[in-house]
C-alpha cells in the first residue's frame, strides 16, 4: 500500500493538535496502520491528547492477544481512551481534554475502521463517498431531520461533537468493514480538511495529482487557501493491485 500522510498548522491557530500516524509495516496482528486524531483542550492539553492516544493505540495493537479485527479496533479505542482519562486526572494542565480517534487497516482486499468524533475517513472511486459518520450535534440533527445536510455545512454548532475519547469512562466507537475495489483511495483527515473543502473538490484534486504526495500536499493547500481557519490533518492511501478485490 501506498501511504502519505501530513498536518499543518493552517492559517489560525497558533498550535497543531492534529496528529497523524501511518505505517505499511506490520503492527500486531495489522499488516499496516493509518491514524488520524483531532485533539481539544486548552494550553498544550489537545496537542498531547492526540499524540498519547496514537502511541496507546500503537503499543495496544503491538501486544493484543485478539485476532479479529473488529474486536482489535474496539479493544484498543476503549483501552486508549481509560488511559486518556487516567492522564488527564494525574496533570491539572490536561484536565478537559480529549481527541477525535479514526483508525484504519486494510487486510486482504477488506478495509477496517474504526471512528470516535468528526475527523473522517473517505473512499475515493469513480466518485466520493465519506464512509464515516460524523459524531457531531449537526449530524444527530440531520438525522433526526431537524435539519437539512446542505444547512449543516455552515451550522453555528457544527463544531460541536458528542462523541470524542478522554470524555467519558465508557466509549462508543462506530466499527466498519469495507471491500476494496480496483482503484479505491482511502482518504483520512481532521475537520480542518472538510470544513474548508467541499467533498467533490477533494476529489477532484486527488483525482489530478500526480501521486498521494502531491494530492495530500494539494489538500492542505487549498484549505489554506479557503481560510485554513483550523489545522489540518490528511492521510492518503493507495492499496496495491493485491489488496482490493477484482471486481
Amino acid at each position: 500500500m501506498k501511504i502519505y500522510a501530513k498536518t499543518d498548522v493552517g492559517r489560525k491557530r497558533e498550535m497543531n493538535q492534529d496528529y497523524v500516524y501511518v505505517t505499511d509495516k506490520p503492527v500486531g496482528p495489522f499488516p499496516n496502520l493509518l491514524v488520524v486524531a483531532d485533539g481539544m483542550g486548552g494550553h498544550k492539553a489537545g496537542d498531547f491528547a492526540s499524540k498519547y492516544t496514537v502511541k496507546v493505540v500503537h503499543e495496544e495493537l503491538e501486544k493484543t492477544e485478539l485476532d479479529k479485527p473488529e474486536e482489535i479496533l474496539k479493544s484498543i479505542v476503549s483501552v486508549a481512551n481509560h488511559k486518556l482519562i487516567q492522564a488527564a486526572q494525574s496533570d491539572v494542565k490536561l484536565e478537559g481534554m480529549g481527541t477525535t480517534l479514526v483508525i484504519a487497516t486494510v487486510i486482504g482486499n477488506t478495509l477496517y475502521f474504526s471512528n470516535v468524533g468528526d475527523s473522517r475517513l473517505y473512499l475515493i472511486g469513480d466518485k466520493i463517498k465519506q464512509l464515516s459518520k460524523d459524531h457531531s450535534l449537526v449530524e444527530e440533527m440531520v438525522r433526526l431531520g431537524g435539519i437539512k445536510a446542505e444547512e449543516a455545512k455552515n451550522h453555528p454548532d457544527k463544531n460541536i461533537i458528542t462523541r470524542a475519547m478522554g470524555v467519558k469512562e465508557e466509549v462508543e466507537a462506530d466499527i466498519y468493514e469495507y471491500r476494496l475495489k480496483k482503484g479505491d483511495m482511502i482518504l483520512m483527515c481532521t475537520d480542518g480538511l472538510s470544513n474548508m473543502v467541499e467533498d467533490e473538490d477533494m476529489f477532484d484534486i486527488v483525482k489530478g495529482a500526480r501521486d498521494i504526495v502531491e494530492a495530500v500536499q494539494m489538500l492542505i493547500e487549498k484549505a489554506n487557501s479557503n481560510g485554513g481557519r483550523d489545522n489540518i490533518g490528511v492521510v492518503l492511501a493507495e492499496p496495491l493491485a493485491d489488496e482490493v478485490s477484482a471486481w
